[in-house]
């Protein structure tokens, strides 16, 4: 059953979101760990998510996403776009001239984010040369220098999405108003979230979390208004600031609805 200290305050949702608008608020998730404090787009999150579950899957150190997430900021902001320089696509501007895939592969961002880490790996020792080095190393940029700004902001998600820090995520989306409303998908949240991770099972308490980040970072894509894991519950609740303890199951399970 699938079961689920730096001090930097940056939205990247408000300061890269594509189309702002002065209505109600929009959907959008907070990510807390490490003394950060992040602001990304529902997008993003599922993207932050889903390299995180890429990364447990082929069992690689958080370095690894650290070095993802700090490629990934640079080269598309956390989103998988249809476009780039050439004929670079997807999350990590791969382009299929290259030899990364067909457009459609690389714009699937679990095919993408496994792509990038097989590549990662075969670079020498790239838990510890510069971050810079590592992330250039895969992409072959024009400009290699640019990763290493991101770093910070990496270490953050990558805290928080790997599960390492608890209780980090936090989403929130309009329920009301809408027709129809949104009718919560467990079922189809469980089947992508394994086409990331693979095996669902919960075999840590890390892993726990990471699942239970995963699914409220896809709460708006499967209409789930509830998340709940070893004893800590989140739902969406606009006037909520993050999980909240004493109201979960307790069991060593992630619960959605």
């Amino acid at each position: 059953m699938i079961v689920l200290a730096v001090g930097i305050s940056v939205g990247l949702y408000h300061l890269l979101k594509r189309t702002p608008r002065l209505a109600e608020p929009e959907a959008h998730c907070t990510v807390r760990a490490l003394g950060g404090d992040i602001t990304l787009d529902p997008e993003q999150a599922e993207i932050a998510a889903t390299i995180a579950a890429v990364a447990a899957r082929r069992k690689l150190p958080e370095r690894a996403v650290v070095i993802a997430y700090a490629t990934a900021i640079q080269e598309s902001k956390l989103y998988n776009l249809d476009y780039g320089d050439r004929d670079s696509v997807g999350v990590f501007q791969q382009r299929e001239s290259q030899g990364w895939g067909t457009k459609k592969q690389i714009m699937d961002p679990v095919y993408a984010t496994n792509r990038f880490f097989a590549a990662l790996v075969k670079v020498r020792n790239y838990r510890k040369i510069p971050l810079a080095e590592a992330a250039q190393a895969v992409q072959r940029s024009a400009g290699g220098y640019a990763y290493a700004p991101h770093e910070e902001q990496a270490k953050v998600l990558a805290a928080a999405f790997t599960g390492r820090v608890p209780e980090s995520v936090h989403c929130w989306y309009p329920s009301k108003g809408r027709t129809p409303a949104p009718t919560p998908r467990a079922d189809e949240a469980r089947k992508q979230l394994a086409r990331a991770l693979g095996s669902t099972a919960i075999t840590s308490r890390k892993r726990g979390w990471l699942v239970a980040a995963w699914s409220v970072a896809h709460a708006e894509k499967y209409g789930l208004s509830r998340v709940r894991y070893a004893g800590a519950s989140w739902s969406n609740d606009l006037e909520a600031t993050g999980w909240r303890t004493g109201d979960g199951s307790g069991t060593a399970r992630v619960e959605l609805s």
